[in-house]
């Protein structure tokens, strides 16, 4: 029976196409077990493959899922993320890891900002959001890249710190520059209002400040809300503590969107405490370790499902009549800009307490993965929203020119852990076995 036939109805699509990115994540995970490749690439180049390659999945259908799994699954994945920042080295490692999230996330946005703008010939503010939108680096992708590789424990603790922090951080640091190129947008709004008592770029600081201040303030109080329900509840059993905290990434979430603050930063901040709440919360039981235990490894399996279906379906939803010879090239060059310099620049801030070998094996592993794959498309999607066609067209290019970025830089900095790994931390190159 023809496949168009059966797939008649909205629901049949949905099924359809969860089944399928389900069979791709599975093999793209078994694959990279067995070759000791990173598995982001391959989701990406399978959703291509499905989507605008065999047109298995079609281009509209795969954009239109993709809008709502870009959401939902990236506050679940920064949720889960948030429960293994250990609070201890996090106090070691302070002074590098604020200096990467603050200094070497705006150095790094405001260098490919100049490279997009400079090769595509747009405006700065244009270039600005692109750069925000590639700034955060991946934990998805570094945390089972250095358990693989047993990198030293200090660094690894601050390259995955970073970039669980520079997550939420990069997502608030593009919702501030779309201000600049969408003043339609809600978030224009707010500012524009600041911007009748001060002038506009301080207007856009202190909103910059607010929405971290409140995101971390509202994750605090539902953090210790939802601790305390677990205590007083007594949830020890599943699936009551699955719920709650589900609920908790939720309810953080829309709290911080309401407020127009950030929630993603929020669900983050949840996680965070939660993970830590033998630091945080001086009245833990055994029995309530053991229930939030269970939570996170629900957590992590929700992570990873909306990892595999953030990637496949930004593969699948790309247009191919996007990807010209010219945004092609253009896109490669920005993403060999973003490894080779805008990072190691961006990292220069660490030189001095690191040294030079252990700057340069941090500046080199910084790969851009979930949050810049889940924030590419918003630029298009927005211009179509607002029926702006200037923003159609350079959605279009920043969409192209991430998807460069991400599958070069976790290539590149994927493959060559080893060779850094011996010469720049004198480790000798011993790898986990895949099982």
């Amino acid at each position: 029976m023809d496949l168009s036939v059966v797939l008649q109805s909205g629901v049949d699509m949905v099924a359809y196409v969860v089944v399928l990115v389900l069979i791709i994540g599975i093999t793209a995970l078994l694959i990279s077990r067995r070759t000791n490749i990173s598995y982001i690439p391959l989701l990406i180049i399978f959703g291509i493959l499905v989507g605008p390659v065999f047109g298995l999945i079609s281009h509209d259908v795969a954009r239109s899922l993709f809008e709502y799994v870009r959401v939902f699954g990236l506050f679940i994945i920064l949720y889960a993320e948030g429960h293994h920042l250990w609070r201890s080295l996090l106090v070691k490692n302070f002074t590098t890891i604020a200096l990467l999230d603050t200094v070497g996330l705006l150095i790094t946005a405001i260098i490919a900002a100049f490279a997009f703008s400079w090769f595509f010939h747009v405006p700065f503010v244009v270039g600005f959001l692109f750069g925000a939108i590639i700034s955060a680096t991946d934990p998805a992708t570094l945390i089972p890249l250095f358990k693989q590789h047993h990198v030293d424990r200090d660094i690894e603790t601050v390259i995955v710190t970073e970039s669980i922090f520079n997550d939420p951080l990069g997502i608030v640091l593009t919702s501030l520059a779309l201000v600049f190129v969408m003043p339609q947008a809600s978030s224009a709004h707010i500012v524009e209002a600041i911007a009748n008592y001060i002038t506009l770029y301080p207007a856009a600081i202190v909103y910059f400040l607010y929405e971290v201040g409140m995101s971390i303030f509202l994750g605090v109080v539902v953090a210790y809300l939802g601790y305390f329900g677990i205590r007083k509840l007594k949830l020890r059993k599943s699936p009551y503590i699955e719920i709650l905290a589900l609920s908790l990434a939720f309810g953080g979430f829309i709290l911080g969107e309401v407020l127009l603050a950030s929630g993603f930063l929020a669900a983050t901040v949840i996680g965070i405490l939660l993970g830590n709440h033998d630091d945080f919360f001086h009245d833990t039981t055994p029995e309530t370790t053991s229930a939030i235990n269970r939570s996170i490894d629900f957590n992590d399996t929700l992570a990873m499902l909306g990892t595999i279906f953030i990637f496949v379906l930004l593969g699948a939803s790309l247009n191919t009549s996007m990807m010209k010879w010219d945004v092609l090239i253009y896109g490669v060059l920005i993403a060999l800009i973003i490894v080779f310099v805008a990072r190691p620049i961006a990292t220069l801030v660490i030189l001095k307490k690191w040294g030079f070998k252990k700057y340069l094996f941090i500046s080199l592993e910084g790969p851009r993965g979930v949050v810049p794959s889940a924030l590419a498309s918003l630029p298009y999607s927005l211009g179509v929203r607002y029926h702006d066609l200037n923003m159609i067209h350079w959605g279009e290019i920043i969409l192209s020119a991430t998807v460069i970025t991400v599958l070069l830089s976790v290539i590149i900095e994927t493959v060559w852990v080893p060779y850094l790994k011996k010469k720049l931390l004198d480790q000798p190159v011993v790898e986990s076995t895949p099982t």
